[in-house]
């Protein structure tokens, strides 16, 4: 008989885009973690841990390291679900020049590269995990984190019981550094005035009062806001039903300094008056 309150997490995702930083941010938070498990295994795991009670939340890192022996995961995994295992998936992933970058700083050839070239490997292993990927709870692109960044993430969405509802990410960002391809929601607030214009608040950031009153003064800023807040309210009892427990809202600017930081801290407050549990992310803060 499954133990309700037993979670189970899988984490995926592309070599080198963080797996290892995430399951010792994961270890760290108090889940019990296991590295490089196939598929197969992962129900007799689960039935050897769910009986202890000192095991509440079983972490498995799963990736193409095991060959022929991931290429069920996918059935494995929805197996769990329609047996009503409480399972969670996180996919990490990075954009390929990241990745490459990666790999060539730490020397370590791909799992799949063989005789091929690295390009070759990453594509290869992106298109095998493309339809775990689409049945992900969480989705985090690392191409612009760092190991402390990525820690800071798992550290917000997985430490403590397991979630009953929502856990939302509000992300400011600067549409001309690019639109954060994990966000599940975008908000352009461009429409409002530009502090950056004002020669008292160019050098300030949304996190200072003074740029945060003006921004949030100006009109339409509160409505923009009201909206987006009634909308994850709305869906998030749909999202929980579903399975989908994390939500990444982005709010972008032009840089990601003044009007998104200002509107990203002022949702965040907003969902945390509805009772959601919120984590706070500048992608682009400090950038310029």
């Amino acid at each position: 008989m499954n133990n309700p309150h037993f979670e189970v997490l899988i984490v995926t995702g592309m070599s080198g885009a963080g797996r290892s930083t995430a399951a010792r941010a994961l270890e760290d938070a108090g889940w019990f973690v296991v590295d490089n498990l196939p598929p197969s295994l992962l129900q007799p795991t689960i039935d050897l841990l769910q009986p202890r009670p000192d095991v509440q939340r079983l972490a498995v890192v799963v990736d193409v390291r095991g060959g022929p022996l991931f290429s069920n995961l996918v059935s494995v995994t929805q197996a769990l679900r329609d047996a009503h295992t409480n399972v969670g998936i996180l996919f990490l992933e990075a954009s390929e020049e990241v990745l490459v970058r990666r790999f060539e700083s730490s020397r370590r050839p791909h799992p799949l590269q063989e005789d091929g070239t690295l390009l070759d490997a990453l594509r290869e292993e992106r298109l095998m995990l493309q339809e775990f990927r689409a049945g992900a709870d969480m989705v985090v692109d690392t191409s612009t984190k760092s190991v402390h960044d990525l820690r800071r993430v798992i550290d917000a969405n997985y430490r403590g019981p397991g979630p009953e509802s929502i856990r939302v990410s509000v992300l400011s960002f600067g549409f001309k550094y690019g639109i954060p391809v994990d966000a599940d929601m975008v908000a352009d607030v461009r429409f409002l005035p530009n502090p950056f214009w004002v020669p008292d608040l160019r050098e300030q950031t949304g996190r200072d009062a003074e740029v945060s009153d003006y921004v949030l003064s100006r009109e339409g800023a509160l409505d923009v806001l009201d909206h987006y807040a009634a909308i994850v309210n709305l869906v998030a009892e749909g999202y929980v039903r579903e399975g989908k427990r994390y939500v990444t809202i982005g709010i972008g600017c032009t840089g990601g300094k003044h009007r998104s930081v200002a509107t990203t801290e002022r949702l965040a407050q907003m969902l945390r008056e509805d009772g959601h549990q919120v984590v706070v992310q500048h992608r682009d803060l400090g950038r310029e």
